[in-house]
């Protein structure tokens, strides 16, 4: 049964070598990496006004030469991951690029931080969908946390059937949404321009402001690069892409940073000249709406499409999570199991870790995660800063042809980067103080795990010289009386040596003299130990007599080998009528150094 129902939500087990056609197109991948941040515009413009509107209104203006930085450091980012995708083909971003140029710590707080925001990504704009939704129909506000968690089960039911169905099912909404908000800019501009728009409404450019501060200047631009969120997608999963790998994942990066500029500006410029001001109950974007279409299909054509692609933001989680998952696995810094491929050729572990964490927040933060909104962007500026300084040291060792224009790029980036970082760190720290206890401790367990990754290995290297030597088998059987299974195990035993002996354990005097008295009518020719047991306990004096009996083997080159009977019934439920003696004297016994632990099943036909 379980078989069919994860068949159905996930489709067949698709061959190894099918893996070419699960690889992304350029228009696929757009949609399913871009996600997160094309929806970042949504709230870009509104985050400026927000901060501005802290001094007043005719702040406003400041807006424009705010916006060009951000597009500014937008182009920087674009430059320096497109390197990256070509220096760094097999994935990894900004983990790779601070590891191999930085060193192996600046590279693990990059993934770290990767990862952390990958999560955040989901939960936060998982929640700010379900918002959307409750919005639109306030009977459902009491549900929001029921219905956030059921959408991460869908996006994550879809990631699971594959990168391309995922992509196919994905493309519509995230082109829809660009369709609409670029058809709300072109009416909006054309109204501007046959002046149906009021000049007045708006302050002019240059208009002297009290109060006004460099310092609230960086933060409003702090604020409006939570516009680039998700920006480093895309190089994090270019093996994903098609072949020729790099190139598609330079061309996406570059449609990706082209329409996210168009949008921006679009929405920043109709926002300056409508007047906008941000309001607690209505957002930026819904505003310029319905001043450019008034409240009809138009406007809630964008209100919905923008809901959707909120939501849908998600999924650049769910695509880049895993890659880089893979990447830190491969490295041993995670555990392998994010390094294998599922029935669908997708890295479903990750997935699956990530759909847990995010619910796990959402539970937490009851479906309402402004708090970890700074959080989220501090996430993604430690490995912008740390992954273009790692580029920077990158062209300063090779020297390659045109290095130095490549260099000031990623120098403009990087102390661009450190800049909002160090601004989000200064204004927001009684939100983000967290990262300063967490990221270490996430740096800790990746150290831990490569510690044991290494270990093992050391272990587990064949040397040329093998000085154990086995020359024999002494098998104990832990019997609970004479039965089939019992007499069948004792048989199976003999076939392999005759170093058998029985073992059982008596609560009391007279049931240990029955067992010997019925042992000895079977005449099966194997020794019978009894042990008496005055606390009623199987494990212990088990135990014991293992290690008498082991340290008499090894003097001897043998090895111990327990083998424990256990019979099946034929129906699962039937499990829990049974005392499970077999079960617990394995989980003990797997831990014993230089025993064998071995099980002969005894099934029942009814």
């Amino acid at each position: 049964m379980y078989s069919s129902i994860k068949r159905f939500l996930i489709g067949r087990p698709l061959k190894s070598h099918e893996l070419g056609e699960q690889k992304l197109t350029r228009l696929k991948a757009l949609a399913i990496l871009s996600s997160d941040a094309l929806s970042s515009v949504a709230y870009g413009t509104e985050q400026i006004l927000i901060v501005l509107a802290t001094v007043s209104t005719v702040a406003f203006w400041y807006n424009i030469p705010i916006a060009i930085g951000v597009l500014f450091l937008l182009a920087a980012l674009i430059l320096s991951y497109r390197q990256i995708i070509f220096s760094y083909p097999q994935g990894g971003g900004a983990y790779i690029v601070s590891k191999e140029n930085l060193g192996e710590n600046p590279g693990l707080i990059a993934g770290g931080s990767l990862l952390v925001d990958y999560i955040l990504t989901v939960a936060v704009s998982i929640s700010a969908g379900t918002d959307a939704i409750t919005s639109a129909f306030p009977v459902l506000h009491d549900y929001t946390v029921p219905i956030a968690i059921i959408l991460v089960i869908l996006i994550t039911i879809l990631n699971l059937r594959g990168l391309t169905e995922s992509a196919s099912v994905l493309a519509y909404p995230v082109y829809l949404f660009v369709f609409a908000l670029v058809m709300m800019i072109i009416v909006g501009l054309f109204k501007i321009a046959t002046s149906q728009v009021s000049p007045n409404l708006h302050p002019a450019l240059g208009t002297p402001v009290a109060g006004i501060s460099l310092f609230l200047l960086l933060r409003a631009f702090s604020s409006g690069c939570s516009a680039l969120t998700g920006v480093e997608a895309i190089s994090n999963a270019v093996p994903n892409f098609k072949n020729p790998s790099a190139k598609n994942a330079a061309a996406t990066l570059a449609m990706m940073g082209t329409i996210l500029a168009i949008l921006f500006t679009g929405i920043t410029l109709l926002a300056y000249w409508f007047g906008i001001a941000p309001k607690g109950n209505e957002t930026v974007v819904s505003q310029i709406a319905a001043q450019t279409f008034g409240r009809n299909i138009f406007y809630y054509f964008i209100q919905g499409t923008t809901a959707l692609i909120l939501v849908l933001a998600a999924n650049t989680g769910f695509s880049a999570f895993p890659m880089l998952a893979y990447s830190l696995a491969k490295d041993k810094y995670m555990p392998r199991m994010f390094s294998i491929r599922g029935d669908r050729l997708g890295y479903s572990n990750g997935i699956i870790f990530l759909s847990i964490a995010s619910i796990i927040l959402i539970i937490a933060f009851k479906g309402k995660t402004e708090h970890l909104i700074p959080l989220y962007a501090v996430g993604v500026f430690v490995p912008f800063t740390l992954s273009q300084t790692g580029m920077i040291v990158k062209w300063i060792k090779q020297k390659p042809e045109g290095w130095i224009v490549k260099l000031m790029t990623n120098l403009i980036g990087a102390l661009i980067s450190f800049l909002v970082f160090s601004i989000l760190i200064v204004t927001k720290l009684h939100h983000v103080w967290a990262i300063f206890i967490f990221l270490p401790i996430v740096v800790f367990i990746f150290h831990k795990i490569k510690r044991h990754y290494v270990a093992v290995g050391e272990q587990l290297r064949v040397t040329k010289h093998i000085t154990e030597e086995i020359k024999g088998n002494v098998f104990i059987v832990p019997v609970a009386g004479t039965t089939t299974v019992v007499e069948r195990s004792i048989n199976y035993a003999k076939s392999l040596t005759d170093q058998v002996i029985a073992v059982y354990i008596a609560f009391d005097k007279e049931d240990e003299k029955r067992m010997e008295q019925k042992w000895k009518e079977l005449n099966n020719g194997v020794r019978l130990v009894t042990l008496y047991s005055s606390y009623r306990s199987i494990i212990y004096p088990l135990c014991k007599f293992l290690e008498t009996v082991q340290s008499k083997a090894l003097e001897n080159h043998y090895m111990v080998t327990v083998l424990v009977p256990q019979f099946i019934p034929k129906k699962r439920w039937h499990n829990i009528l049974h005392n499970q003696s077999a079960l617990l004297i394995r989980a003990k016994l797997l831990w014993q150094k230089d025993i064998v632990v071995s099980t002969l099943p005894y099934k029942f036909k009814k």
